[in-house]
């Protein structure tokens, strides 16, 4: 292994020049700075009644679960929490994870014993990615959001038992995948859809009860929905809602739930608060659709190319990486946090801005930061 920092050494110097090394950027407490780079959607991470749920929880069970679900982690806060999200999805069962990601590796590898081809969106996210890989399942990349390349797709490998795998809301275009056409292909030829609702838990559905939810399709069994507990729902966690035989799948052979510390039940108690204001959450909804009408508007006037966003995601493509971090430090030097994305969060060749609006941001603010990312633009 002589050598081996030098060559770690010289990968980094080659992100140096591509543009593409990541720095950390600690935050202090109650900083103000205006937040449009996070994903607290609703504005509820400080929501009093989530803080006072978490820190009702804390005193109770103190500062971890102290160990994985299936030994000592598992507590009335995690099964409330999970019965609260399939009654507010429409599934009937649900299982919480630690991450979002972690519940993303489960759901798809643990549906390696069912099929034996995967389709998977070319934008998806990188944990339904490494899914797919870990699966060992035949994977097929389909064109983005492409119902009929799907079908083409599945009509080229009759037999198989297969299974779709999308976003609902795109994490970095913020665009919406055609879930009830895609359904339309899979329950026609007898696949599986699998959804990761992330982006749009919260946002969209009644009572912002997902993407799926709004697709009409969240009771179907052949259907099942992902998403994290850390956007709209100002937490962490993740969890897989669907029919009951596949959560018990997951709680049997899940290795991401099995191997895992439990998701702290401070966190899954202010989490639970977060969904029952989230359900009753419709004016933060209209606000969210009101400041993506704002954003677009204000943008496209700058000569900005923006697409109307699905939910509370839009992107801003930049001229290449350098000038994507150079914009995102600029408006960060005045006050505004902004998401700088580049490969290989994005394809090749492809850099941009990603804006994530806040209900929580007041109106003042956000206006401020519309002028700041107009006038930081290269």
């Amino acid at each position: 292994m002589a050598g081996w920092l030098e060559t770690l050494e010289g990968l980094a110097a080659s992100r140096s020049k591509a543009g593409l090394t990541r720095r950390l950027r600690p935050r202090p407490a109650g900083d103000s700075i205006v937040d449009l780079a996070g994903n607290d959607y609703l504005g509820l991470a400080a929501h009093p009644a989530v803080v006072e749920a978490s820190a009702q929880a804390l005193a109770a069970y103190g500062l971890g679960a102290t160990g994985s679900r299936l030994v000592r982690g598992s507590s009335v806060v995690h099964a409330e929490l999970e019965a609260a999200l399939a009654s507010w999805v429409g599934t009937p069962a649900a299982l919480v994870f630690s991450s979002g990601y972690l519940a993303n590796l489960a759901a798809v590898r643990s549906l390696a014993p069912v099929c034996d081809l995967i389709v998977s969106d070319a934008y998806n996210h990188a944990s339904l990615i490494d899914g797919c890989k870990i699966s060992g399942v035949r994977t097929v990349v389909a064109p983005h959001n492409s119902p009929a390349a799907v079908a083409g797709i599945l009509d080229a490998h009759p037999g198989r038992r297969a299974v779709v795998v999308t976003e609902s809301v795109f994490s970095v275009d913020g665009d919406l995948a055609p879930l009830a056409a895609l359904h339309e292909v899979t329950g026609s030829r007898g696949a599986l859809l699998l959804v990761d609702d992330a982006h749009a838990l919260g946002l969209l559905g009644p009572a912002g009860a997902g993407g799926v939810a709004a697709a009409g399709l969240a009771d179907r069994p052949d259907v099942i929905v992902t998403a994290t507990l850390s956007k709209s729902l100002g937490g962490a966690g993740g969890v897989v809602a669907g029919p009951a035989p596949f959560i018990q799948h997951l709680i049997d052979t899940g290795r991401t739930f099995i191997y895992d510390t439990a998701l702290p039940p401070a966190v899954a108690a202010g989490v639970h608060e977060a969904l029952r204001v989230a359900r009753a959450a419709d004016d933060r909804r209209a606000v969210l659709r009101a400041r993506a009408e704002l954003t677009v508007t204000r943008l496209r006037a700058a000569g900005l190319d923006v697409s109307v966003p699905a939910a509370g995601v839009l992107s801003v493509p930049a001229p290449g990486p350098e000038a994507a971090v150079t914009w995102a430090d600029d408006c960060r030097d005045r006050g505004v946090a902004v998401g700088c994305f580049r490969p290989p969060s994005t394809p090749d060749g492809s850099s941009r801005l990603r804006l994530t609006l806040n209900a929580g941001v007041p109106d003042i603010d956000f206006a401020h930061a519309l002028d700041v990312i107009v006038e930081c633009a290269p």
